[in-house]
C-alpha cells in the first residue's frame, strides 16, 4: 500500500505530466516572458521570500547546521539580485532551433535531427533555494516539466519561491502553473519515490554528493529511470614546480569563496620537486582564509569531500605528487572528476579542466552564462559537467520529402 509520501510525490508527477504537451507547443516569446516575470517577481515578492527563508534559517541554526550549510541555504537582497540577473540572462539566449538538416540526400529525402524535449524531469537537490529557481527555469527554457524535491531544511524557502515567483509568473505569460511541481513533504522517502516513476518521470536530476546520493543512484536504476548526478570529491588543484607564489595563492583563496559547493578547492597536490619549498607558503594562505590542511598521512581517502562534513568543512587534502601525470591519476582515480599544464590537461579525464584558474569556474553561470541544473559526472554518452537546457532533450531522426521540411 502507497504511503501518503508516495501518493505525494505521485500527484505531483502526474500533474506535470498533463501539463507537459502545452508547454511542449509554447512559443519561445511566452517562454522568455515567463522567465522575464520570475525575476520580476523576486523583486516584488522579497519581503515574501526573505521571511520564509529566516525561518528555514532559525529551524537550521536550533538543529544544529554548520556554518558552511547555513551560508547554502540563506537568501539575501545580493543573492536574490544575482538569481533575477541570471534569469535575465537565460531569457536573453537564443532558443535552441527545433530541427537540424544533417543531409540532403541522393534519394530526394531530408534527414533531420529533431530535438524533444523529455516531458517531465525530477529534480532532488540540497538545502539551497536558489536551486529551486535555477532548475525550474533551466526546465522551462528546454519546454520540460519538472517535479522537485528539496530537504526539508529549504523547504519553507522554495515554497516561497514556487508560489510567488514561479506559478503566478507561468500564468501571466498564459503557460500552466501545474508545469512546476514541488514535492510538499520533508518525509527523505520522498526523494525514493520521486526515483521510482519511469513512465512519469523517466529522468530525475541528483545533486549533492555522499552516501544518500549514490543510493538513490542505485534505487533509481533499479526502477529503471536515468539519472544525472555528481558524486564524491570536489574541486583538484595541481601546483606545477614552474608555478609562481601569487597565481597559487590567488587561485587557493578563489577556490574557497564558499566552503559548501561541491566545485571548491578540495585536495591540493603539490610537485614533489617543490613540495617542501612551496608548502610553507600554502598553509600561510590556507591559514588566512581561516582553512585548515589535512596533511599526510592522511586518516581519510584523499579525494575526501569536506563540504560535506560539517565539523570540518574549513578544510583542504594537502599531498605531494610525482608530477602532472601522476596528479592526474589521483584525480582521476580518487576523486569524482570535477577538476595544469599540457600534460595534466591531456591526462585528466574529469568533466572540467582548468589551467591557471579555479574550479569554482564548473558552474553553470560561470562556465556557460547559464545557470545550471545541476553537474553530470557519468562517463557515457550525453551531457557532462555542467548541465543546461541545452542538454535536456531527446534526439529523433526525423525523414522528409526533400523540400518540405515540417518547421
Amino acid at each position: 500500500m502507497a504511503s501518503s509520501t508516495d501518493n505525494a510525490v505521485r500527484t505531483c508527477a502526474i500533474r506535470a505530466r498533463q501539463s507537459s504537451p502545452a508547454l511542449e507547443r509554447a512559443t519561445d516569446t511566452d517562454i522568455d516572458t515567463a522567465l522575464r516575470g520570475m525575476a520580476e517577481r523576486l523583486r516584488t515578492a522579497r519581503g515574501t521570500l526573505v521571511s520564509a527563508n529566516e525561518e528555514d534559517l532559525a529551524a537550521a541554526v536550533s538543529a544544529g547546521m554548520s556554518p558552511a550549510l547555513q551560508d547554502r541555504l540563506r537568501l539575501t537582497g545580493a543573492r536574490l539580485d544575482g538569481m533575477a540577473a541570471e534569469l535575465h540572462t537565460l531569457a536573453d539566449v537564443p532558443h535552441e532551433p527545433r530541427d537540424k538538416v544533417l543531409e540532403e540526400r541522393p534519394d530526394h529525402l531530408t534527414l533531420l535531427e529533431r530535438r524533444r524535449p523529455v516531458g517531465v524531469i525530477g529534480a532532488n537537490f540540497e538545502a539551497r533555494p536558489n536551486v529551486t529557481l535555477d532548475i525550474a527555469s533551466q526546465f522551462l527554457k528546454s519546454r520540460n516539466a519538472g517535479v522537485l524535491r528539496t530537504g526539508s531544511a529549504a523547504l519553507r524557502s522554495s515554497r516561497a519561491i514556487v508560489e510567488h515567483v514561479i506559478a503566478p509568473a507561468l500564468a501571466d505569460a498564459g503557460l500552466d502553473p501545474d508545469a512546476v511541481q514541488l514535492v510538499p513533504s520533508e518525509d527523505r522517502s520522498a526523494a525514493y519515490a520521486l526515483v521510482s516513476l519511469p513512465e512519469l518521470i523517466p529522468l530525475v536530476i541528483l545533486r549533492g554528493s555522499g552516501d544518500s546520493t549514490r543510493d538513490l543512484g542505485r534505487e533509481a536504476a533499479r526502477h529503471g529511470v536515468r539519472t544525472l548526478a555528481h558524486a564524491d570529491g570536489g574541486g583538484v588543484l595541481y601546483i606545477h614546480s614552474a608555478a609562481d607564489d601569487d597565481t597559487v595563492h590567488r587561485l587557493i583563496a578563489g577556490s574557497l569563496d564558499r566552503l559548501g559547493v561541491c566545485n571548491r578547492l578540495n585536495l591540493l597536490l603539490i610537485d614533489r620537486s617543490c613540495y617542501d619549498e612551496r608548502l610553507p607558503g600554502v598553509l600561510e594562505a590556507l591559514n588566512r582564509l581561516g582553512i585548515g590542511a589535512s596533511l599526510p598521512p592522511h586518516a581519510h581517502p584523499r579525494g575526501y569531500e569536506w563540504s560535506l562534513d560539517p565539523e570540518r568543512a574549513a578544510t583542504v587534502t594537502v599531498d605531494a605528487t610525482d608530477g602532472p601525470l601522476h596528479a592526474a591519476r589521483i584525480a582521476n582515480e580518487e576523486t569524482s572528476g570535477l577538476a595544469a599544464a599540457a600534460e595534466f590537461i591531456d591526462a585528466y579525464a574529469g568533466s572540467g579542466v582548468f589551467w591557471n584558474s579555479t574550479t569554482r569556474l564548473l558552474d553553470g553561470f560561470k562556465l556557460l552564462r547559464l545557470p545550471e541544473t545541476g553537474i553530470n559526472i557519468d562517463r557515457v554518452p550525453g551531457p557532462r559537467g555542467p548541465v543546461s537546457f541545452r542538454d535536456l532533450y531527446l534526439r529523433q531522426y526525423v525523414v522528409v520529402p526533400s523540400g518540405r521540411l515540417t518547421s
